[in-house]
């Protein structure tokens, strides 16, 4: 059975939302605040951290109507173009069209978030000894920084057969 591009590019944004909420309905019960669980010795560790910032906490400090404006009203406007943009252009190859789903999903999952607890919940660190190391994040970012690179996969891989053609 094949589903039309239309049904295929809700159910993956769906499924975008879908986990990245699920993860945090999880974590928000049974990870106590500022709790660290070793996934992984030191390297991978679970936590409960509410950020009311975005990106490594972001903005976590400014006024409220600069936070409504940058970090709800902004983010909506350019999730309702993603959107209407991936409809829209059907001569997006399958790969970039995946990877657009996962930066739609993913962000349309941190701004419920924002939206229902005016905050977004992050719960997974990586250390590799320090040397290399990340902020705190959640599946949402997960999702958004896969569809980041699988674009830029596709840019390389596309401008490479463009210019052999």
């Amino acid at each position: 059975m094949k589903i039309s591009r239309s049904l295929g590019i809700v159910l993956l944004i769906a499924a975008n939302i879908a986990v990245d909420q699920i993860s945090k309905v999880i974590i928000r019960q049974s990870v106590d605040p500022r709790e660290q669980i070793s996934l992984i010795g030191d390297v991978f560790v679970m936590m409960n951290v509410e950020n009311t910032g975005a990106f490594l906490g972001m903005g976590s400090d400014l006024n409220p109507t600069f936070k409504l404006i940058f970090l709800l009203l902004l983010p909506v406007l350019v999730l309702g173009y993603l959107i209407y943009y991936i409809f829209k252009t059907k001569t997006l190859d399958r790969f970039s069209l995946v990877a657009l789903c996962c930066i739609a999903g993913g962000g349309i999952a941190n701004v419920y978030d924002r939206i229902v607890y005016g905050s977004v919940t992050d719960f997974l660190h990586l250390d590799f000894g320090g040397m290399l190391k990340t902020g705190i994040f959640n599946i949402a970012d997960v999702s958004v920084t896969t569809g980041m690179i699988m674009l830029l996969v596709a840019n390389f891989f596309h401008k490479k057969n463009v210019k052999t053609a």
